[in-house]
């Protein structure tokens, strides 16, 4: 599937509803006395959507690539500072800060995920041979536009064939079932 949009990329969304998780996470008082945390958790969190908009912008699939592991980059130092903020709340934590460590490793588990999709995502991009959109000629435009028209017609070819060959199927079964078994054969 090709995206004209970065806002359309499955990945793009998942990011930015862990910046959204994160920011409301921090939005907790006990984020408050721990000097830049709060701050250093929302960056990164927003950091991951953001670098994957940018490198979808940018027009290349080497610039895309890098930007991509920016944002995988950014994804880990979320979790990291979650996992930080977890060994700060201890497992000694009590009823008060329950819900929040569960939060905590709520984000944890969406960063993972991110990770998981944009590892996948860079993976593809390095075992194509699509340099982007930047790099297009007319010419390689009407190449890939051709070869799309024949593939569409190759797929149209062989579903024509597909459902003629049934009738035919269908057509012979018709007829051995409508003979009487004991009949005899015409010369």
């Amino acid at each position: 599937m090709t995206y004209e949009r970065f806002e359309d990329l499955p990945v793009w969304q998942a990011a930015i509803q862990l910046a959204v998780q994160v920011y409301q996470t921090t939005d907790a008082s006990w984020f408050a006395s721990k000097g830049d945390l709060r701050n250093q958790l929302q960056r990164a969190a927003l950091s991951v959507s953001n670098n994957i908009a940018e490198g979808f912008e940018r027009g290349t699939t080497s610039e895309l690539l890098m930007f991509l592991y920016i944002a995988r980059g950014s994804a880990g130092e979320v979790r990291s500072a979650c996992r930080f903020s977890a060994a700060l709340l201890g497992p000694a934590a009590g009823p008060a800060h329950a819900s929040l460590a569960a939060n905590i490793n709520q984000c944890v588990a969406a960063a993972e995920r991110v990770s998981r999709q944009l590892r996948a995502w860079a993976a593809s991009l390095q075992d194509g041979d699509i340099t982007g959109q930047r790099h297009l000629t007319s010419q390689s435009k009407q190449d890939y536009q051709m070869a799309k028209r024949a593939a569409a017609f190759s797929a149209h070819v062989r579903e024509v064939t597909d459902q003629a060959v049934a009738a035919a199927v269908r057509r012979n079964q018709d007829s051995s079932q409508a003979a009487p078994p004991n009949s005899p054969k015409p010369q």
